[in-house]
């Protein structure tokens, strides 16, 4: 199996030099918008879920069955799961970052805050991927003025999106519940950084590894904590939990560990934007909220500011890195 990309180990918001060169931007921007959609959908599966599926169940159920499918496709398209124990290693804090701790924080969190108010406060990971590539020297040299402005743009667009109605619970939701969903975001912010180290495994073993671990540290977890052979979930928290798992996860996973190496940390953070939009299209669509012109136009801004994040500029952000 490939070694870990030991190159990649510096922090950076840049995708590779050879992999932007030899990718068609558009289609990365079609799956970032698709991964959007995906992610923002998971807000309202927790929220069905987490009345009669508590946290730690609920991810150690996502992340498990997660694993088994993507682990089930790669063997299935001819790969093999890595052997060294370097890997695992980096695979265990992949897991970590990227599902084990921001799914459990964020489930958490919405039993005390509303899942519009965790979607404002999970808009967040670009802003601790700049603020973090910004305090590296590499990261200086590769932050440009129009990444900066996307970042604004793109909160701007999830401010006008959510409206102050979804921002008036800030000083009345709990403290601990706020501070949580806000850890998630950095933890969404670190995973992509962490992530770029395995550019030469294919996505799906990535996926896969970075799963299985989560799996490890929340079956026990869940198991101590929630005795789940004695919960009573409703059809509708348990069709939730496999949505969740199958789409939200296993097939999240596979497109999210590519536009690492495609994209970068900032351009797949940026997301985050576009998926706190999903979720009040989703609330629209499916709970009945109203869509006004104030969430077309906040859209509109995350668009831009999305474009002005990932599109890369043939003088500067190719030649980076």
């Amino acid at each position: 199996m490939l070694p870990i990309n030991s190159g990649a180990n510096r922090m950076s918001t840049q995708a590779p030099r050879a992999t932007l060169a030899q990718t068609t931007i558009t289609p990365e921007i079609g799956l970032l918008l698709l991964l959007s959609l995906i992610w923002g959908s998971s807000f309202t599966l927790i929220k069905v879920a987490i009345p009669t599926v508590p946290p730690f169940t609920m991810v150690a159920a996502r992340v498990a069955i997660a694993a088994i499918l993507l682990a089930l496709i790669s063997v299935a398209q001819g790969h093999s799961l890595p052997r060294q124990g370097q890997v695992w290693a980096a695979l265990f804090v992949q897991g970590l970052l990227q599902s084990a701790l921001p799914f459990t924080l964020i489930s958490w969190g919405e039993i005390h805050i509303a899942s519009g108010l965790a979607g404002v406060l999970n808009a967040s990971p670009p802003m601790f991927v700049l603020l973090i590539a910004m305090m590296t020297q590499r990261g200086r040299r590769t932050i440009s003025g129009r990444k900066i402005a996307g970042v604004c743009l793109g909160l701007a667009g999830v401010a006008v999106t959510m409206g102050i109605g979804a921002l008036s619970g800030i000083g009345t939701a709990p403290a601990l519940a706020q501070l949580a969903v806000l850890s998630a975001s950095l933890c969404y912010a670190l995973a992509p950084m962490w992530g770029q180290r395995f550019s030469k495994l294919p996505a799906i073993v990535t996926a896969a590894g970075a799963m299985t671990s989560a799996a490890i540290v929340m079956i026990p977890a869940a198991a101590i904590l929630d005795q789940p052979w004695q919960l009573t979930p409703t059809v509708q928290a348990m069709a939730a939990v496999l949505g969740l798992a199958i789409v939200c996860t296993a097939l999240a996973m596979v497109i999210y560990f590519r536009l690492i190496h495609t994209l970068g940390p900032l351009g797949t953070t940026s997301g985050s934007y576009l998926r706190a939009g999903f979720a009040v299209a989703l609330g629209s669509a499916l709970l009945g909220e109203r869509f006004t012109w104030s969430i077309l136009c906040g859209m509109v801004l995350i668009v831009l500011g999305i474009v002005a994040v990932t599109m890369p500029s043939p003088k500067r952000d190719a030649g980076a890195g």
